[in-house]
């Protein structure tokens, strides 16, 4: 509704100040009460998380992904809490276990604030795919701009930065690439590559800058590809792609496997775009 009425230009009447809060009383008297402590925290964090997203507009990828982190921190603050409270009912006095099981959450908040509390940062993904044509079909194909025309991957396209313009061809040290990516909470921006070694069979690219709001995020820092002829005849090559980042989204244990998901989709979306022969595909 926010949305609407900033597309109306209607943002300073009183459909904002007045209609939202009422439809959002609406809304929440018919949605049914919570009948524990539980639900009703459960209820509350879904409900900010919900109305942050008129405001983020495609940043609301951020707030989507953390969801789960959000309210699985706010259910065991409360059962922590809970147990303790019941207990000490029961005694007179605090458990120790549950006070330090809760105290332990305290330094799990702190990752990411300082080198001490921060896990490692650097990853690597690697995708191996086959392709139909010969060595030499791949390093042709390589020398060439990404074909971005290709749909990319669904887990992609839920909102994150897209990329709507390439430009840059050759496999010479030196040659460059360059990315421009549309979306990201309305910042547009371009990665730019560089290819910083280059033998038959092999090529790496070194990320120069990137200005898009995937830097947000991960921090690339080059792409590696090696390939090779599987069969006598040159009809096959297998293409090793390895992709090399810095993860900047903490904790550890939850955004690393998201952003290793992402890249590893990205990775093989490249080897599809821009390293498999167009006419054999």
């Amino acid at each position: 509704m926010y949305r609407i009425l900033v597309m109306r230009h209607l943002e300073q009447t009183s459909l904002l100040f007045v209609g939202i809060p009422v439809l959002l009383a609406v809304i929440i008297s018919f949605t049914p009460k919570a009948k524990t402590t539980a639900g009703g925290i459960i209820k509350a964090i879904s409900l900010a998380l919900l109305l942050s997203a008129p405001l983020l507009g495609e940043g609301f990828i951020c707030i989507l992904m953390a969801a789960p982190i959000f309210i699985a921190a706010g259910l065991v603050a409360w059962g922590v809490a809970a147990i303790i409270r019941r207990v000490t009912e029961r005694n007179g006095r605090p458990p120790v276990l549950p006070c330090l099981v809760l105290l332990s959450l305290a330094p799990m908040s702190m990752e990411g604030t300082c080198p001490e509390f921060s896990f490692n940062r650097e990853e690597l993904v690697t995708v191996r795919r086959v392709v139909p044509g010969s060595p030499m079909d791949v390093a042709a194909a390589l020398s060439h701009s990404p074909r971005i025309a290709q749909a990319l991957p669904a887990y992609l396209r839920l909102g994150f930065p897209r990329p709507v313009d390439v430009s840059g061809e050759g496999l010479a040290v030196g040659d460059l690439r360059r990315i421009h990516f549309a979306g990201g909470e309305g910042h547009p921006g371009d990665l730019l590559m560089r290819v910083v070694e280059s033998e038959p069979g092999h090529v790496r690219f070194a990320v120069v800058s990137d200005q898009s709001k995937v830097a947000h995020w991960l921090d690339w820092e080059y792409a590696d590809v090696r390939w090779k002829s599987v069969d006598g005849d040159g009809t096959r090559t297998e293409i090793e792609w390895t992709t090399a980042y810095r993860r900047l989204l903490d904790p550890a244990w939850y955004f690393r496997p998201w952003e290793r998901y992402a890249v590893r989709l990205a990775t093989g979306y490249l080897i599809e775009t821009n390293a498999t022969p167009a006419e054999r595909r």
